[in-house]
């Protein structure tokens, strides 16, 4: 399951918007503290400019991966835009997909007024859709263990 804060899909929203017709895409890096959590919006050029394909510019994926090793960061989610199908990865993302550990977030902009969001994990070819749970902030998201902090007791002084 993805969990993410509303304020990156907004984000993403906005850049896939802002792109369309031409796909766009870029990275949501995190901690590499295995948390799995999202924290900041990379958005990044589309080499291709194209509406049916994608491309990181190597240059500007160059300087992101440095800056996310130099943060101690890792690329938690990988996003792109498809602006005229749904928002499944095409035999193209399935064999570009390279971070085995990465959320690939496809956000559809077919519809002018509705934008789809969908999430998936891409490992050796293999693609798995994934539950996204879109939460306001981290702190009392599900995660498997208790987040909820403990309540002092009244009975204690």
């Amino acid at each position: 399951m993805l969990v993410i804060r509303a304020d990156l899909v907004e984000q993403m929203v906005a850049h896939a918007r802002r792109d369309h017709p031409d796909e766009a895409c870029g990275i949501l890096a995190g901690p590499d503290d295995g948390s799995d959590r999202p924290e900041r919006f990379v958005p990044m050029e589309n080499a291709e400019r194209s509406p049916t394909f994608y491309r990181f510019d190597s240059m500007e994926q160059l300087k992101v991966y440095k800056a996310m090793d130099a943060n101690d960061e890792i690329p938690v989610v990988v996003y792109h835009s498809h602006t005229a199908t749904e928002p499944y990865p095409s035999r193209t993302d399935i064999s570009l997909a390279q971070e085995p550990f990465a959320h690939y977030v496809l956000v559809g902009t077919r519809d002018p007024e509705e934008h789809e969001l969908r999430s998936y994990r891409i490992v050796d070819g293999e693609v798995a859709e994934e539950e996204v749970q879109v939460v306001e902030n981290y702190m009392f998201s599900h995660t498997g263990a208790s987040d909820v902090p403990d309540q002092a007791d009244p009975a204690r002084p």
